[in-house]
């Protein structure tokens, strides 16, 4: 038997990732784990079926193997286990006509981005779009399905490096201690998220918008899984879109400041 630490076993498991992470390994019903994600350690977390080991208002349910919301209320969240600190997630989602929603996958203002790119104000900007780091990282390109179709996502995190894969493409490959995305991490910070932050619960989104999740699928990575750290470009953001985000960012910091304000003790009278 190969140990851990055994080069051959080490250079296996790089190459059988490559092959995961490019093909996406899924089995023809999404709501169940292929051979290959079972020999990778993959754990479902939706059946297709219930939303057993899932925390919500009542306003998310499951139809005809997709779980999508209904009504008023908030986030849904999977409460059986935290997030692993390095992880590949894998889900499928699709939208209507300007629908918004997002993956949480670590503490705070931590999201994949879902979206009707096309409708959708969100979209004007690449750094609030479908698959982006919202608020953070713009995807190299646009590679959503035509609304209402399905996309396939993909989180792949380890150590310092984050990825966003769309459809089969990785479309954001950040690692935050590297210099030249500083302000990036910076504008992260600003809006809410810290990028070192570990030990979330996954939430999909409730923004009140028709939005479809199913073959969500989860594993742990090793110190032996060797990432794909093929360089992407995040795309160019316009000059009037930049002023547009930092209105917005503007008005995100102020709206803190005021409740920040409004929660410190007030000074007794002496």
């Amino acid at each position: 038997m190969k140990t851990k630490n055994d080069p051959a076993a080490t250079s296996l498991a790089a190459v059988l990732l490559s092959v995961c992470v490019t093909t996406g390994g899924s089995a023809e019903e999404p709501n169940s784990l292929s051979q290959r994600e079972q020999t990778f350690g993959f754990k479902l977390l939706f059946d297709g079926q219930g939303l057993d080991g899932w925390e919500h208002s009542g306003n998310w349910v499951v139809d005809e193997g997709m779980i999508t919301r209904t009504g008023k209320g908030g986030s849904l969240v999977y409460r059986t286990t935290p997030i692993p600190d390095d992880f590949e997630l894998r889900f499928q989602w699709k939208v209507t006509k300007g629908s918004n929603s997002g993956i949480y996958y670590r503490p705070g203002q931590y999201e994949y981005q879902i979206l009707d790119n096309t409708v959708h104000a969100d979209g004007r900007n690449p750094r609030t779009s479908a698959a982006s780091l919202y608020f953070c990282m713009a995807p190299s390109h646009d590679a959503t399905n035509p609304v209402g179709e399905w996309n396939s996502g993909k989180v792949i995190c380890k150590g310092t490096v984050v990825q966003h894969w769309l459809n089969g493409k990785k479309v954001i490959d950040l690692n935050y201690a590297d210099a030249k995305w500083a302000w990036n991490v910076e504008l992260l910070g600003l809006r809410g998220g810290d990028l070192t932050a570990r030990g979330a619960h996954l939430s999909l989104q409730d923004h009140g918008d028709p939005v479809w999740y199913r073959g969500i699928k989860l594993r742990e990575l090793s110190e032996n899984d060797k990432l794909d750290r093929s360089p992407i470009t995040p795309q160019q953001i316009p000059a009037d879109v930049l002023q547009a985000e930092k209105k917005k960012l503007d008005g995100i910091v102020a709206r803190r400041n005021k409740q920040a304000s409004k929660s410190r003790p007030k000074k007794q009278d002496r």
